[in-house]
């Protein structure tokens, strides 16, 4: 059977009929690739296009050529879509329709001066995110039939339904934000309302605990007071459960309306370079000749092997921000591009630059802008694979997805914990718990860590990525969660004794490393 007697063939057993000249842009697409490509191509155009509002008759050519470019198909295509670097402001937004009981796009156009209601709107966002999460979690779902339940293991309650009973209330366990509405008092607060907690007595599970967190409080409502017993993060949830729900969705950013996950292509491009890499640093002081030393006994020891790409954080400078650092970075970002360039090996690595809190920038909100080009136009004429992007910002090697954030994030949730942990867990385990919970880089208080109110979603962690950085002055880290993230602090370059992180994508191991 030919290829255009198969994809005609196909579209009938499913009710579609094809034109002539839709069937022939389908042949275009799909001519060259083996049988089990065509037929997950095949499968994956009729579930897109049934989900269209077709006009009656058969299908255009204009239709297929959407869907097409929609699941961009072909090696080209995955090729130039193998790394990506997705700057804050483009990645897609997604709020979640309470009514139809699923996320759908939010094509509004953002804007950084937005109105108060957008602050609201910010932390609703969050709360819908992670309440639809909790509710799918096995402690809150009814049982499976036979098993002789008949009711859920836990049963989440509504603040204002502790604010409607007038009898003491027991083991109520209720879902919120922590906010302090008078100074010294904790509230917990939904969309519903908000009352008051005594939190004296509650025990406090895993993680690092701050203002404007969500949470899982357990506790006793007596005399308009609700007196916890229990606090403890809402279960994180593994990537590969969120998409089982979310279908192929892409909420990562990027061309395609597809996520990564779903592209054989992808798959196979990245089984090919099995043994390739990404190279982390954070904090590469390019005004000192030190560093710039080791960044060529570093280069040296990739050339023979040259890496997908390094990932460069700030602050790219030692001293403090003034009119010496502007001539300083310029300086050191040439001289940095002039050692590049002793490296003809790296033309295909891309270099990947993320401003630090002491970068120059316009002002220091989240997410915080790329590097100015009055700065960066010198090495990118002469290293052209030189992206300087957002922080934070997303960088995705075929199928895998990877956050990066730029920020003292151990030291200032600490700083700002309702209770230190007392445990023996090691602070990082905490802190990764913690985000991995909220589905969120930075939860922390908007006046202690700003952000823009509309491009919130951009610091969202749902679904998990594969790999997380968090470019921290903190010593180096490397934690992997039962969610199947991992998250890495590469440390500081040049503080730490010149300690960087090697990422192996297909294997998704991390090495740490350190030149002598």
């Amino acid at each position: 059977m030919s290829l255009r007697s198969k994809i005609v063939s196909t579209f009938k057993l499913h009710g579609l009929t094809l034109r002539s000249d839709a069937s022939a842009c389908m042949v275009e697409a799909l001519e060259g690739l083996s049988t089990g490509d065509v037929k997950h191509w095949l499968e994956k155009f009729i579930e897109i296009i049934q989900k269209k509002p077709l006009k009656p008759g058969a299908i255009s050519r204009e239709v297929i050529e959407d869907v097409i470019e929609e699941c961009g198909v072909g090696a080209d295509s995955d090729d130039n879509n193998s790394f990506l670097v997705i700057d804050a402001f483009k990645v897609p937004k997604f709020v979640f329709n309470t009514d139809r009981k699923k996320f759908v796009p939010d094509h509004s156009k953002a804007n950084i001066h937005s109105a108060a209601e957008d602050k609201a709107a910010l932390f609703c966002e969050r709360y819908t995110v992670l309440y639809q999460r909790t509710l799918r979690h096995e402690l809150f779902t009814m049982p499976v039939l036979g098993s002789g339940e008949t009711a859920p293991k836990y049963r989440l309650q509504p603040v204002e339904f502790l604010l409607s009973s007038s009898a003491l209330l027991g083991n109520a366990l209720v879902f919120g934000m922590v906010a302090q509405l008078k100074e010294g008092s904790y509230f917990l607060e939904d969309s519903t309302g908000s009352v008051e907690m005594d939190i004296s007595q509650a025990e406090f599970h895993s993680g690092l605990f701050t203002e404007n967190c969500f949470v899982l409080a357990e506790g006793v409502y007596e005399d308009r007071l609700f007196h916890v017993t229990a606090l403890g993060f809402p279960p994180p949830e593994p990537a590969t459960f969120s998409r089982s729900h979310l279908g192929n969705l892409n909420f990562f950013g990027g061309p395609s309306t597809t996520t990564c996950k779903a592209s054989t292509q992808l798959a196979a491009l990245e089984k090919e370079n099995e043994e390739m890499s990404i190279v982390l640093l954070s904090e590469v002081w390019l005004d000192q000749s030190m560093v710039l030393d080791k960044l060529r006994v570093l280069f040296t020891g990739f050339a023979e092997a040259p890496p997908a790409a390094f990932v460069f954080c700030g602050n790219f400078c030692s001293m403090p921000c003034g009119p010496v650092y502007y001539e300083a970075l310029k300086d050191g970002l040439k001289a940095l591009a002039d050692l590049i360039c002793d490296y003809p090996s790296f033309e295909k690595t891309r270099f990947v630059f993320v401003p630090g809190p002491s970068d120059p920038g316009p002002g220091n909100i989240l997410p915080r802008p790329a590097l100015p080009t009055l700065f960066t136009e010198q090495i990118c004429s002469k290293v052209p694979l030189a992206t300087f992007t957002t922080n934070p910002c997303r960088l995705q090697y075929c199928t895998k997805e990877i956050a990066v954030f730029r920020e003292d994030i151990m030291n200032k949730m600490c700083r700002n914990c309702i209770r230190l942990p007392s445990d023996d867990v090691d602070l990082p385990t905490h802190l990764v718990k913690t985000l991995e919970s909220q589905a969120h880089l930075c939860p922390l208080p908007l006046h202690i860590r700003p952000v823009y109110w509309t491009q919130d979603h951009a610091l969202h962690l749902y679904p998990l990525p594969d790999l997380v950085i968090l470019a921290d002055k903190y010593d180096p880290f490397t934690v992997k969660s039962q969610t199947g993230c991992t998250t890495v602090n590469p440390g500081s370059f040049a503080r730490s004794d010149f300690q960087f992180k090697v990422y192996f994508p297909f294997k998704g191991d991390v090495q740490d490393s350190k030149i002598p």
